[in-house]
């Protein structure tokens, strides 16, 4: 039985496992962590349970296909439900929107609410639909690096409709010409941040990413966004994946084959393992930079501008609020000049749109009676060596000054408990360069080939999967890297 050691048990490296197991390898799970799921992770603090990392769900028939790959149920694993209203948003001048699910009634709220119509809604929604119905086959669900994704006749249908795209302006200055209010272009601007990008530099190809949400649904998982990593799990060990957690890989090794190399295992304190596959769920950086020394590393790949980070406040707070739900978002009223500051001044801007996700709205258990378990969130730069305790100071007296003036409230008389992660902690915890959250950031019309693809052309039966990687970053494209992985090789003959 051919074998695959698999670094890193993050969600694509969970979900290549799967994928590997299902193929007919021995698999070797190996993470430097106590625990799996990389940034998809909980915290528990006095009671009150938090997810870590990602906290919106869209796409679950990616995880669902994984469980049916491997001839289960996945209800009997993992079960969710669809949300009825997507996001709260919060002005500076006080308006309030509900993005609910339903594009009808969304389409009502903007035209009661705003200067926007219902009319721009649908129209926008139908843009973004043509966008993905362009982009999905070609740049998502195949390798951009191999000829062959480009023999299919869904490839040459997309390039011809290259230009309904969108890739020759910015994100903003689309969304300008959709809306009519200001307000509701800065709500389909924050997209942009859904891979940690800047929609006044990023391509309007972005704006294929509310289709996810309101085509397809907005989800909560029960038991929280962490039991998508322990349900994964739970299914590649009942497929025989072993994992094996506080352990660090020193290398990967690799032998002369031809007129190149491959891939023969990985270094682990001076011993050698072996395996016929090799798959890195580090980020592409720290693997080159810390696994493949001696390879040279593609420069120009690896020194795109990386993606935003995050600062993020786990707050338990005693009392409810019901003017907020799952997901909420407090907007900047200046919403370029906080790209501004995270992208150009590399710092935290003073009035920040604050995201607020609180599952203990739907699961009960997830707070202690009387009490809700805050996730506290502002997009800031990636780390190269600010001063984050002094940034983090400031920020945080921003961030309840904004929440303070929306609910009328002293948030400070409710906080019972916190814990905090900035991009430095983020780059320990996750292995993610500078604590970037998505890898190389969109900010480019070509970002999409400027991504590492999943192989290298110099070292055979060695991949790549995450959100370092192509096709990018977030829940449902980390899953598909490691399907391209799937559907890319070939079982070596043992």
């Amino acid at each position: 039985m051919p074998k695959a050691i698999i670094i890193g048990a993050g969600i694509a490296g969970i979900a290549s496992a799967i994928r590997m197991a299902v193929k007919g390898y021995e698999v070797e799970v190996i993470e430097a962590n106590t625990h799996a799921g990389g940034k998809l992770a909980e915290i528990e603090m006095n009671g009150f349970r938090f997810d870590a990392g990602p906290s919106l769900f869209t796409m679950p028939q990616y995880v669902d296909e994984l469980f049916t790959l491997a001839g289960k149920n996945p209800k009997d694993y993992f079960e969710y439900q669809k949300l009825n209203e997507i996001c709260n948003y919060f002005y500076e001048d006080g308006l309030r929107l509900t993005a609910y699910a339903d594009v009808k009634k969304f389409a009502a709220e903007i035209d009661s609410k705003t200067e926007s119509s219902a009319k721009e809604i649908h129209r926008f929604l139908q843009k973004s639909k043509t966008i993905y119905d362009v982009t999905n086959q070609v740049f998502l669900q195949r390798t951009l690096h191999k000829v062959k994704s480009y023999l299919h006749w869904d490839t040459v249908k997309s390039v011809f409709r290259f230009g309904q795209i969108d890739a020759f302006r910015t994100q903003a200055k689309a969304n300008e010409s959709f809306f009519t209010d200001n307000r509701v272009t800065q709500l389909f601007n924050r997209y942009a941040t859904y891979n940690g990008s800047n929609p006044y530099q990023a391509p309007a190809t972005l704006n294929v990413i509310p289709h996810f949400e309101y085509e397809f649904g907005a989800f909560l998982p029960n038991g929280g966004m962490y039991s998508i990593t322990k349900s994964l799990v739970k299914l590649a060990e009942d497929l025989g994946v072993n994992f094996t957690f506080n352990t660090k890989v020193d290398e990967i090794v690799y032998k002369a084959e031809g007129r190149g190399w491959q891939a023969e295992g990985v270094k682990i304190g001076g011993q050698i393992q072996k395996a016929d596959i090799v798959i890195s769920n580090l980020d592409i950086w720290f693997t080159y930079k810390n696994l493949l020394k001696e390879i040279p590393a593609p420069k120009k790949l690896l020194n795109q501008e990386r993606s935003s980070s995050a600062l993020i406040f786990y707050w338990g707070v005693k009392g409810t609020f019901e003017e907020l739900d799952l997901h909420n978002i407090l907007f900047a009223a200046d919403y370029k000049a906080e790209f501004d500051a995270i992208w150009n001044e590399k710092t935290i801007y003073n009035d920040p749109t604050v995201y607020i996700n609180i599952t203990s709205k739907y699961l009960k258990e997830d707070a202690p009676t009387g009490c809700e378990n805050w996730f506290v969130m502002i997009n800031v730069p990636a780390n190269i060596g600010q001063n984050w305790d002094k940034l983090i100071a400031e920020a945080k007296a921003q961030i309840i000054n904004k929440i303070n003036k929306a609910l009328k409230i002293d948030l400070t008389e409710h906080i019972i408990c916190e814990k905090i992660l900035d991009p430095r902690s983020l780059e320990i915890k996750t292995g993610s360069y500078q604590g970037s959250l998505y890898g190389n950031s969109a900010n480019n019309q070509f970002s999409a080939f400027l991504r590492h693809p999943n192989f290298t052309s110099k070292i055979k039966n060695l991949y790549f999967c995450g959100g370092s990687v192509h096709p990018g970053g977030g829940i449902p494209l980390a899953l598909l890297s490691a399907k391209i992985i799937d559907e890319n090789l070939k079982i070596p003959k043992s």
